[in-house]
């Protein structure tokens, strides 16, 4: 068989130490691939590339569509975008899966017996970095979440379950609060579930979830969940399992797929060879199986289990109590390699070998388009001043179909009927709508915002209220 091109970085810090290890082993176990180097990272930022990659990379990516990348150091301060979040994006690699396992009891941990799996929607949410700042007291984050977004990962994560052999998909979302958004996320995945009958589902509330993963981990199963909750529960059940500097991940997508080590550069103990090369090796193992190598993947996975209860352990997870001997980073390489091979006899032992890569579940509903009518506008101001003032100044500028209907600060509504002890800050969000079951044109909107203007004040940004078949494409005021 010909070996499958693939595109390497080997990072920043301790990364090319750990990406040197990763390769030997492969290499040893026999993985058909062909790597081919790009450089990212530190010195691409050095050079004024703000992204973090030349455009010339790009064209590697593209054309073997799997990346090996070992961890980078992101300059801090603005000015500087994550790569991780770049490449993501660019390539749509809208799935990030991170398994956490305990290793007890080579790896301290008190929650033995955890295999979880982490599968987060990887585009969308709050990591999409629209920001803005408004006024002198405010700044914005928009949360974008749509539809084939929410289809296309809670699919991957019911596609994993089946391919995996696991039981149960949990999905979790704030939609007690965030009805439209999160509730668009909650309402796909009761949808998806009915296509997998198989599978067992439920929700939780993300609070509680992350509290339940916290104390009881062993509990769950799959997760899938929005962007920015798998980021945060994704490292609480790498935390609570003990293995956080041995984590890998995928990040999947239609075209293209990354596998990185879930832990960062480290630069405090890089070039003293004694990083842990586990999680990027454990990343390669996910990447084996994905380009249709399991047995070699297999091979690696339970030579590296193997070594585990052999007591040959690095620093970051060596005690006196079980461990047998300390090694360094290219040791530790070499350990994993003597015992290729070899099943491990207390873990039970993995098995990729004659596997089907997981399915890329790109698939999204077709829907027909809804009836959008327009029934009034959201003008957000930058005042300062209390609300008892600036409600009537508004109220005196409707007309032309349009009415007050509410301001509220923050989210709270305080005028009309608003509390004194609400308190206010200088960006006010001031709701004008037709009466009901009537609509507006988009020049009754220009016509508003000439009047509020001319009035003397600064609108800093507008929101257009519709209604789709019918129903409400817009969130009450708290308090409303």
């Amino acid at each position: 068989m010909q070996n499958v091109p693939i595109t390497i970085a080997h990072g920043d810090g301790i990364g090319p130490e750990i990406m040197r290890a990763t390769l030997r082993v492969l290499e040893a176990a026999g993985a058909r691939i062909a790597p081919e180097t790009i450089e990212i990272g530190e010195a691409v930022y050095a050079r004024g590339q703000s992204s973090g990659i030349e455009a010339t990379s790009w064209e590697s990516l593209r054309r073997t569509k799997v990346f090996l990348k070992a961890p980078i150091t992101t300059p801090q301060g603005g000015g500087f975008k994550s790569l991780n979040v770049t490449v993501r994006k660019t390539l749509g690699l809208y799935a990030n899966v991170r398994p956490s396992v305990s290793y007890d009891p080579y790896v301290a941990t008190k929650h033995p017996g955890v295999d979880v799996v982490i599968v987060r929607e990887n585009e969308e949410d709050l990591y999409a970095g629209i920001e803005h700042r408004q006024s002198d007291e405010v700044y914005q984050c928009l949360k974008l979440v749509s539809r084939p977004g929410c289809e296309k990962i809670v699919r991957y994560a019911f596609e994993y379950a089946r391919a995996n052999g696991r039981k149960r998909v949990t999905c979790m979302t704030k939609d007690n609060i965030m009805k439209l958004t999160d509730g668009l996320f909650h309402q796909v995945f009761n949808e998806i579930a009915k296509e997998y009958p198989d599978i067992a589902s439920d929700h939780m509330i993300i609070d509680i979830g992350a509290a339940r993963l916290a104390t009881r981990p062993e509990t769950f199963d799959v997760i899938v969940t929005l962007n920015l909750y798998g980021d945060i529960i994704s490292d609480i059940v790498a935390e609570v399992t003990g293995s956080v500097g041995l984590g890998g991940s995928a990040n999947i997508g239609e075209h293209c797929a990354m596998f990185e080590a879930v832990h960062g550069s480290a630069p405090d103990i890089a070039g003293r060879g004694i990083a842990n090369p586990s999680g990027l090796l454990l990343a390669a193992v996910m990447m084996l199986v994905h380009i249709g190598q399991g047995e070699v993947a297999e091979r690696i996975h339970n030579a590296w289990l193997a070594t585990l209860e052999d007591g040959v352990h690095t620093g970051d997870i060596y005690h006196e109590k079980v461990s047998e001997l300390q090694v360094g980073t290219d040791a530790f390489a070499q350990a994993v390699i003597d015992r290729l091979g070899k099943k491990p006899s207390r873990f039970t032992p993995v098995a990729y070998a004659g596997g089907s890569p997981i399915a890329v579940a790109g698939r999204v509903s077709t829907l027909h388009p809804a009836r959008k009518e327009l029934t009034g506008v959201d003008v957000f101001l930058h005042w300062r001043g209390r609300p008892e003032l600036l409600g009537p100044q508004l109220a005196a500028l409707d007309g032309d179909g349009l009415a007050l209907t509410m301001v509220t600060n923050r989210g709270v509504k305080v005028y009309p009927g608003g509390l004194p002890e609400t308190f206010c800050t200088d960006h006010w969000r001031c709701r004008f709508q037709a009466p009901a079951g009537s609509t507006v044109t988009l020049m009754q909107l220009l016509s508003l915002l000439m009047r509020v203007g001319n009035a003397g004040f600064d609108f800093v940004k507008t929101e257009n209220l519709y209604t789709f078949d019918g129903q409400s494409g817009f969130s009450l005021g708290q308090g409303q």
